[in-house]
């Protein structure tokens, strides 16, 4: 069923009571119960509800985890909020909600990151990898043209390549270099790659401004950090795992750990409520971030 279209409200003004979320989130129950949007309907796109209600994307974000904690909506990556019928007992747990561990889900958020005209992404993680994969699409809008921005920075913190890690080490021998100069060779040849996109990019002059750096530093990762926009974090635990692995023609059992497993907790700043746990989570990891950043993280030379 096609969902009806959206009737204005007007923006949530200084006479409304509580926090703006809760506002927009009983309206549109209000909505749900008068039948504008019956069982199976999806409801209008977050930027579409932010305009109507005059907030910001955030705060219809918020307004919807309410309405899912409710059991009114449900949703899967990359579609529209839909809603649920109550009456049948079919309401989604938060679990299927937040987090999420697919890698469309990070994709889908950088996606997202590069609908504004300027990109910031800072990372904190093992590989570039998956940040990589995830550029894809939008480096390739970009070139097609179909995507126009006017900057573009992108800060990476990586294990420094000096150290030993805690993580990847042989079973049998945790002395034994090799994993370690597996890592390495992955590291060096995903962060080549991401490089080379930008300077590809740059040679084109297809962004005005744009920035890739990357430094290292002396820690083993156990967790991958992405912060997009300055406004939304996703986090995710590595859990190390035992599996085999090939390196010049030998097999080798290791300890190690697999970042596209990891679930991703997703965390998001609300300008109309700073002191929110999601505003103050963000604040926090933007600022961790820097403190690494600004102080003991150093210069990597993984191309050299």
């Amino acid at each position: 069923m096609n969902s009806p279209p959206p009737t204005g409200h007007g923006s949530y003004g200084a006479n409304g009571t509580g926090p703006p979320y809760l506002h927009i989130a009983d309206v549109l129950r209000e909505e749900i119960r008068r039948g504008l949007y019956g069982v199976g309907d999806r409801l209008p796109t977050q930027d579409a509800l932010a305009d109507l209600h005059g907030v910001s994307r955030p705060t219809i974000q918020r307004a919807l985890h309410k309405l899912r904690d409710d059991g009114y909506l449900g949703s899967r990556r990359g579609r529209a909020a839909e809603v649920l019928d109550r009456r049948s007992g079919a309401v989604e747990s938060e679990a299927t909600i937040e987090p999420d561990s697919d890698e469309p889900f990070l994709r889908a958020h950088i996606a997202a990151a590069f609908e504004s005209p300027h990109v910031s992404i800072d990372v904190f993680s093992l590989t570039t990898q998956t940040l990589y994969e995830a550029l894809t699409g939008p480096v390739s809008r970009i070139k097609e043209g179909t995507l126009s921005l006017e900057s573009i920075r992108v800060r990476l913190l990586l294990p420094s390549p000096d150290i030993r890690l805690a993580v990847p080490i042989a079973v049998a021998d945790p002395t034994d270099a090799r994993p370690l100069r597996r890592l390495r060779g992955l590291a060096s040849a995903h962060a080549t790659a991401l490089r080379s996109t930008f300077v590809d990019l740059a040679e084109r002059r297809m962004v005005p401004e744009l920035s890739i750096i990357l430094r290292s530093v002396r820690i083993t990762p156990m967790e991958r950090l992405y912060v997009i926009n300055n406004t939304t974090v996703l986090r995710g635990y590595y859990k190390v795992l035992n599996r085999r692995v090939s390196y010049h023609d030998e097999d080798i059992e290791i300890y190690d750990v697999k970042g596209t497993d990891a679930v991703l907790f997703l965390f998001q700043y609300d300008e109309g409520e700073p002191g929110s746990r999601d505003s103050r989570y963000v604040q926090e990891s933007r600022s961790w971030f820097d403190s690494i950043w600004l102080t003991i993280a150093e210069e990597l030379t993984l191309f050299e």
